[in-house]
């Protein structure tokens, strides 16, 4: 394990705990009590507030906070992998949000880890998603969070027209196609919709709030429920 790992765990295990014994600490992390000695000194010399003495114990200041950028190499590589993955599959504001946002932390690793997220021969083929498709998707993601009532017109798998007001609750990724998981008014029960069928949208003005069996967690659960025999 390199040191740089080993300081992040320790500091991360005396988070977790009113006092940490060196003894403690160096079963933790398999190494002798004498190198935790050493570490709790570096972690202080950078300014960690870090009480206690050898023999007693030693805590962190309980509003201590954590730099949020301290990764891995291979946790710099799974971010690289999921924002390629996922980025070809997103509407265009929030994929280029994810590309912006992965830059941002990368700019900010420590060489080794950077060039280990750079190096990652792990990609993903863009499935030729119409432009079209995906814009309604970035509509339907903003009228899931202003729970915003949309109308739509739908085709159906035989090519069968309809038309239905929904709820909107989630959008699904089935590694081929986008679904909408709403709650239709005409049916008066959860259904999924391709968005790629999707003839016309329109979204508000009207809004909904959650009632009682017609709330994503309620259709979980009722999927989640075994089929009768």
């Amino acid at each position: 394990m390199r040191r740089a790992d080993r300081l992040f765990q320790l500091l991360q295990l005396m988070r977790g705990r009113r006092l940490s014994t060196a003894e403690w600490l160096a079963q933790r992390l398999e190494v002798s009590v004498r190198t935790v000695y050493r570490d709790v000194a570096a972690l202080q010399a950078q300014g960690v507030p870090i009480d206690g003495e050898a023999g007693v114990g030693y805590r962190v200041a309980h509003d201590y906070n954590l730099p949020p950028l301290m990764f891995t190499a291979e946790q710099a590589q799974a971010l690289v992998a999921s924002v390629r993955i996922a980025r070809h599959r997103l509407d265009p504001a929030l994929a280029a949000q994810a590309d912006n946002a992965l830059s941002k932390i990368l700019s900010v690793l420590p060489l080794d880890s950077r060039a280990a997220a750079d190096s990652l021969q792990l990609h993903a083929i863009a499935r030729p998603h119409e432009a079209l498709h995906l814009d309604r998707l970035g509509h339907l993601r903003r009228a899931i969070e202003s729970k915003c009532v949309v109308n739509i017109q739908y085709q159906d798998v035989n090519g069968q027209p309809t038309g239905r007001w929904l709820r909107p609750l989630a959008c699904l990724y089935w590694d081929a196609v986008w679904t909408l998981s709403a709650w239709c008014e005409l049916r008066e029960d959860f259904r999924q919709f391709r968005i790629d069928r999707i003839q016309q949208m329109d979204v508000g003005p009207r809004t909904f709030t959650d009632e009682p069996g017609k709330t994503l967690a309620d259709l979980f659960r009722q999927i989640s429920q075994p089929m009768p025999r």
